[in-house]
């Protein structure tokens, strides 16, 4: 069973059939051995029900098919749910994960997503349709989605920020 770095949430059988997947990279590696070369496959997925519960896995197998369904798997034990503002994020957040900074700003309505592959499926699959992103440092589409979810594990509404500071709100 893998350990998650994000708030996790149980989800219900039935909210789990109404999630739906997305592969974000597929690699491939090899190792040398007597007869050749022994190909293996490893396949990060993204999971999400486009209203604001989003998840990642990875999983790795000796064929494509059983690589993807691994990660999709180990994806919907790792669903958290976002905090949005209607089609946006609350606030701009930074996420860090590694040698990747991910950067992630509020849009104005009919911006659409400005963000790259990777940053743009996790997007999609919380449900955030307008967005402003940049990404630092390395391009590893693995450490880009962890840092996307460190982000936005980061994200609080202006509710939750106002009871953990101990202040009411006019």
């Amino acid at each position: 069973m893998s350990k998650s770095k994000y708030p996790l949430i149980p989800i219900e059988e039935s909210l789990s059939a109404s999630v739906d997947d997305d592969v974000v990279a597929i690699n491939r590696s090899a190792a040398v051995v007597k007869g050749g070369k022994r190909f293996s496959f490893s396949a990060l997925s993204v999971v999400g029900n486009r209203d604001g519960l989003v998840g990642i896995g990875y999983g790795k197998g000796r064929e494509v098919p059983n690589a993807i369904e691994k990660s999709v798997k180990d994806a919907r034990k790792q669903i958290m749910r976002v905090v949005r503002n209607g089609t946006t994020i609350p606030h701009a957040v930074e996420g860090y994960f590694c040698a990747t900074k991910v950067r992630l700003i509020p849009a104005a309505p009919g911006t659409g997503i400005i963000a790259g592959k990777a940053v743009r499926k996790v997007l999609e699959r919380a449900g955030i349709t307008d967005i402003l992103t940049k990404n630092y440092g390395s391009t590893n589409a693995l450490n880009v989605v962890k840092a996307t979810m460190v982000a936005l594990s980061k994200l609080r509404s202006r509710e939750q920020t106002a009871t953990l500071r101990g202040v009411t709100l006019e």
